[in-house]
């Protein structure tokens, strides 16, 4: 999930072939729901996309969560990689 607008994933995904679709939450709807946005109001970077990473399996449901408080933070690929082994989603 981005907070990216649908057409610059778009674009993306042309340069960048992918296996997978990255959802657009551009007007921040889902993010809030995932805890993968900034919602406290006094915060300089209110409503700002957190670093996040999900692992979602073909039926919806959520197999993996990893919100990262600080967005220079990066998860380690492999353990992201491991987190999609045990998922049983590939």
């Amino acid at each position: 999930m981005s907070a990216d607008h649908a057409a610059t994933l778009d674009a993306f995904a042309k340069q960048n072939p992918l296996k997978h679709v990255i959802a657009a939450d551009f007007r921040r709807t889902m993010l809030p729901a995932y805890g993968a946005m900034v919602t406290d109001e006094k915060s300089q970077i209110y409503r700002y996309a957190k670093r996040a990473y999900f692992i979602i399996d073909r039926q919806g449901i959520v197999r993996y969560v990893k919100v990262m408080d600080n967005p220079l933070d990066l998860l380690n690929p492999d353990d992201l990689l491991k987190a999609l082994k045990e998922s049983g989603v590939s």
